[in-house]
């Protein structure tokens, strides 16, 4: 059992393993050549230069300047100096919007925790139900004289706890309202205020019928002139061009080697050689520039065959096509009506915006995505049920009974305090965070074979399966270890109505391995978040030994994002334990507390500094967020309406029943009242967007714009490599949307003149003259 003594040695390893990450960042991040790895983010944006050119040697590697070591934490008041506008128009709505995760977390448990140590503390270590006799088969700590286990059954006590639940569930929910509203103020006021995008203009389209007489292309413009003759403009069908990205990812690659020969060459003054084996190991030596150049040209001849294969293969065309329009009004109507009277064909939503568009799955079948998702589930259930079992047998072995056990020779050392302390308290933490390390990358995995179209959506769908899965394996999982495996043989020798009891009693007495998951997982992770350790190794050896070109070293140092897949779901995570910890063992309130503080500081600097985010969703993940607190808060009534149940408090359980009943209608309010701004874009904004746009940019050419927007970045890539004209031709004339007369003699024809009498599409001087009232 975990005692205040072994929580203490816990807190006093991770807070000096924080001090000395945030020391060794400071001093990193001065060194000059480290500069691209803490502040990459200035680089991609070009507001940077680098401060190794024009140095001595010795000052390229190290800052001699001693005066800088002294303010070694003077990045966290830089971090928080930006302004929140300003920061919006840095970094982007999404990395404004996760960052106010962290600040709900401080507005809800700063108060909470306030009231649990002046009111809960008192009542629950003034009381001495530990001591007594009734439940012996427990064994407890001083920790566990701060919760609700030390109360005696059936103790008027327990109104204290009743009146708090009620305390912090309103509390909650008045922060979570406040905050809803505000989100959504500033996703309307962003979508508003955001310049021209091509998302704005365009809708996915899904599930088109197959038709013997037309192609896709002639069906999507034929089905669009005729059910939206005066907002269709253009559009782009999707192919499944999976094997072409291939063979132009492994061009890019020869050109990138090619380009490091000849600079090589005009270093050296001699031609290099390589050898054609595996990793140039082996094999026959050769001339490595003319190599390089003969694959190119190999590749490039493979890339227009399998080019002109996929615009000319009928099988390559999917039946799915980005269709843009004239104004923003008409794209909204489109993406937020029913197109057909059978609602299972021309599905139409908001396209993502082209950074955020995951081509690979995008030629998926619309029909099999059923099917996948249902595998998908059933493997989910499979991984996540199953995982208890190496989780409990990995927690056992982190014990001192389970060492002892496997390891009989260690048990002087294990006796030692300090050791002791440290295996307890330390030592289950750590285990339970190594043994989750590979989990989002097998999350995202499963997320992409579903099929989502988009790399928001997949993130989203991994971070819910993700907080899923960490709400079954690490709360209720390490709950049920705690009680039914680590107490099996208590329950072997008492009778059986002390099971509820026994295990009600032990929840609460659980609370000690979460303040040392919390040390390890929180504050040890998060200040290890701003060291940056694995990318400052990664960026160093890739620049030493992989680094050829200037494009390299970009790549080199770029972060990537966020990994809203990632840390969402771990801020859920605490909250979860929060707020079931709050009225049941206030003890665990302070640690979280100071997570939330110390992750809010830690990656507003990594927002401001490190992370570029590779798209943006305008916050559309946040009812998601307020979903996940809500539940949250009703597994912390629950649990506790079950602890006063086990505790023989009859009479006062039944009113912690109005509990959840009012928490669900208040989630249900939040929805009806908030949710359609994260899901649906006003008509109102729109038409006033539109019309501003008119007013201030008569002659926009708006079809030039949105012409190639959503064409296959490897057509793009191709036709940027490649210099035969007659291929750039071939593909203009594919993405060129003109109208057609249809082909099906029993519909009428389209209202606009046909490609067969050589006319052209309608102009967007048309289009924008003829714009209807809504």
């Amino acid at each position: 059992m975990t005692t205040l003594s072994d929580i203490g040695v816990a807190a006093a390893i991770n807070i000096s393993t924080a001090l000395l990450f945030f020391v060794a960042f400071a001093i990193l991040r001065l060194q000059p050549w480290n500069d691209r790895v803490y502040f990459p983010k200035w680089y991609l944006k070009g507001l940077r230069t680098d401060p190794v050119h024009g140095r001595a040697l010795v000052s390229k590697f190290i800052n001699l300047d001693w005066r800088a070591y002294l303010s070694f934490l003077n990045w966290m008041p830089e971090a928080l100096r930006m302004p929140e506008p300003e920061l919006i128009d840095h970094a982007g709505l999404d990395s404004v919007v996760y960052l106010r995760i962290y600040l709900i977390g401080l507005k809800i448990f700063i108060p909470i925790a306030f009231l649990a140590w002046i009111v809960l503390v008192p009542v629950n270590w003034t009381s001495t139900g530990l001591e007594g006799s009734q439940i012996k088969n427990i064994t407890s700590s001083n920790i566990d004289k701060l919760s609700v286990s030390n109360v005696h059954r059936g103790s008027e006590r327990f109104w204290g706890h009743i009146v708090m639940a009620y305390a912090f569930t309103f509390w909650t929910c008045y922060v979570l309202l406040k905050e809803y509203g505000k989100v959504a103020t500033m996703r309307l006021g962003f979508l508003a205020a955001e310049k021209r995008r091509p998302d704005q203009f365009t809708v996915l389209v899904r599930n088109i019928p197959p038709d013997p007489d037309e192609s896709v292309s002639e069906l999507v413009e034929h089905f669009f002139l005729v059910n939206h003759p005066d907002h269709y403009l253009t559009h782009q069908v999707v192919y499944d061009a999976n094997k072409l990205a291939k063979l132009v990812e492994k061009k890019k690659k020869f050109k990138n080697w090619l380009v490091y020969y000849q600079n090589k060459l005009e270093r050296t003054s001699k031609r290099p050689e390589i050898k054609t084996g595996f990793l140039g190991l082996w094999g026959k030596k050769v001339d490595a520039i003319d190599h390089h150049i003969t694959e190119i040209d190999k590749l490039s001849k493979e890339i227009v065959e399998e080019r002109e294969n996929v615009t000319n293969d009928p099988k390559a065309i999917m039946p799915a096509a980005f269709v843009s329009f004239k104004t923003r009004w008409a794209a909204a109507v489109c993406a937020q009506t029913q197109q057909t009277r059978n609602p299972t064909l021309w599905l139409t939503e908001w396209a993502p915006e082209p950074r955020d568009v995951y081509w690979r799955n995008l030629p998926i079948p619309y029909v099999s995505l059923t099917v996948r998702r249902l595998i998908i589930a059933v493997t989910f259930f499979f991984l996540t049920f199953f995982f208890m079992i190496p989780i409990a047998f990995v927690q056992t072995l982190a014990s001192l009974d389970g060492i002892q056990k496997a390891a009989p020779w260690l048990k002087p050392l294990v006796d030692i305090p300090f050791i002791k302390s440290f295996i307890q308290g330390f030592l289950p933490g750590i285990v339970l965070k190594l043994f989750l390390i590979f989990l989002p990358t097998i999350l995202m995995i499963m997320s992409k074979f579903e099929g989502f179209g988009s790399i928001s959506s997949l993130e989203r769908r991994s971070a819910s399966r993700y907080y899923l899965f960490n709400f079954v394996n690490i709360f209720l999982g390490n709950i049920l270890t705690g009680t039914a495996f680590q107490q099996l043989s208590s329950f072997i020798h008492q009778p059986a109505d002390q099971y509820p009891v026994t295990i009600g009693t032990a929840i609460p007495l659980k609370a000690s391995f979460f303040i040392t998951y919390i040390m390890v997982d929180g504050w040890a992770s998060i200040a290890a978040e701003v060291l940056m350790l694995k990318p400052l190794i990664v960026y160093h050896l890739k620049n030493f030994f992989l680094v050829k070109t200037e494009k390299d070293r970009e790549e080199a140092m770029d972060p990537g994002s966020i990994g809203f897949n990632t840390g969402e779901p771990r801020i859920q995570l605490y909250f979860l334990l929060g707020l079931v910890y709050a009225a049941v063992t206030p003890a665990v309130l302070p640690f979280i507390t100071v997570f939330f503080g110390l992750a809010y500081l830690v990656f507003r600097h990594q927002i401001i500094n490190v992370y570029n985010q590779e798209y943006e969703s305008g916050a559309a993940f946040w009812p998601d967020v307020h979903f996940r607190i809500v539940m949250a808060l009703i597994v912390s009534q629950i649990v506790l309406m079950g602890l006063l149940t086990t505790k023989k408090a009859a009479s006062s359980t039944p009113f912690l029943i109005v509990l959840p009943i009012l928490t669900i209608w208040f989630h249900r309010y939040c929805k009806g009242r908030f949710e359609s701004a994260f899901v649906k874009f006003p008509l109102q904004e729109a038409m006033m967007k539109d019309t501003l746009e008119r007013a201030t940019e008569p002659n926009l050419n708006l079809k030039g714009y949105l012409q190639n927007a959503y064409v296959h970045p490897v057509f793009k890539d191709s036709m940027d490599d490649d210099d035969d004209e007659e291929d750039r031709l071939s593909i203009d004339l594919e993405t060129e949307s003109v109208t057609v007369r249809t082909k099906r003699q029993s519909r009428r024809n389209t209202p606009l003149p046909s490609k067969n009498n050589d006319a052209s599409s309608p102009s967007l001087s048309d289009g924008i003259g003829n714009h209807p009232e809504p």
